[in-house]
């Protein structure tokens, strides 16, 4: 059996910080002390953070952030691991922690969609009437998405609002349903929708990542893997033999959930490949990567 001593943690909240670059610092010099690493956005409308450590540097971080007032009552996703799953410590002062750049001011707190638990949204999914909305981008979805959800032609959070107009303008009168990772997007994601003239908008509360561990739910109705933001790149997230992959090669389109960045230092482009495209690209995304990179002949394109 594995020996997971160390953990994952993913949070946010939205609340207002006063001089939020002070608190990023300070939080950076904290975070640095305890020894945890990832990646941490702090604004004035609140914390958004991933981060990795052990067992006793998770349970400080926890207990430090409870004992703020602001932070009293936030949400802990915690998936155990073998080691970190970051190299790095980040920490940054942002104007929003999710970039959206909207028009209109949103305050989560104020303006959004109703709350679903997995169980509630898992049968809110298998309603012929609703219209279900992936909250992420579009990498994301095609490494796995909840089925019949509608993949975002977006590459950037802040094209959802233009997204929205172009793409649901003849479904105001309709049930939305959105989901995200963890459920930051979709806090404004919803808030979006209902200033753009949606009345019935619903979000899955905690995202993915909770779903997938509701005892209950078990992941059922989410096809595919769901993509993270640190060294794993991908988790399971349906944990019945239900689930199916989604995603597919880059070079061959045989169905497959690995995701790699190209080897390419003046590209990394992120994309999916099979076993054997891998080998026999050597982890280029296209031939034209490859002979940048090594100055060798094109790699013999897949049949």
């Amino acid at each position: 059996m594995e020996n997971l001593n160390y953990r994952i943690l993913l949070y946010y909240k939205y609340v207002p910080i006063e001089d939020y670059e002070t608190y990023a610092s300070e939080h950076l010099a904290y975070c640095k002390e305890l020894g945890v690493k990832g990646r941490i956005l702090i604004a004035a409308e609140g914390i958004n953070g991933t981060l990795s450590g052990t067992i006793e540097q998770t349970d400080a971080y926890m207990a430090h952030m409870h004992a703020q007032d602001e932070f009293k009552d936030m949400v802990f996703k915690i998936d155990e691991h073998e080691g970190h799953a970051f190299q790095k410590l980040f920490v940054r002062p942002k104007k929003e922690l999710v970039t959206l750049r909207y028009e209109k001011p949103l305050d989560p707190n104020v303006l959004s969609g109703k709350r679903l638990s997995p169980k509630e949204f898992h049968e809110q999914l298998q309603r012929d009437d609703v219209i279900i909305v992936d909250g992420r981008n579009d990498y994301e979805y095609d490494l796995g998405h909840f089925r019949n959800a509608i993949r975002p032609t977006v590459e950037s959070f802040r094209e959802f609002p233009e997204w929205i107009r172009k793409n649901l303008k003849d479904a105001k009168d309709k049930t939305i349903l959105t989901y995200c990772t963890g459920g930051i997007r979709c806090e404004k994601l919803t808030g979006v929708l209902l200033s753009e003239g949606f009345s019935d908008v619903a979000q899955l509360d905690g995202g993915i990542a909770t779903y997938g561990k509701d005892p209950e739910v078990q992941g059922r109705l989410f096809d595919g893997k769901m993509y993270v933001f640190d060294e794993r790149i991908s988790v399971r997230v349906n944990q019945t033999d239900e689930n199916i992959t989604v995603g597919k090669c880059h070079h061959c389109g045989t169905p497959t959930d690995e995701y790699i960045n190209c080897v390419d230092d003046t590209c990394h482009l992120q994309h999916l490949v099979c076993e054997e495209c891998l080998d026999t690209h050597q982890g280029y995304c296209s031939d034209a990567c490859h002979t940048h990179d090594t100055g060798a002949e094109t790699v013999p394109a897949s049949n």
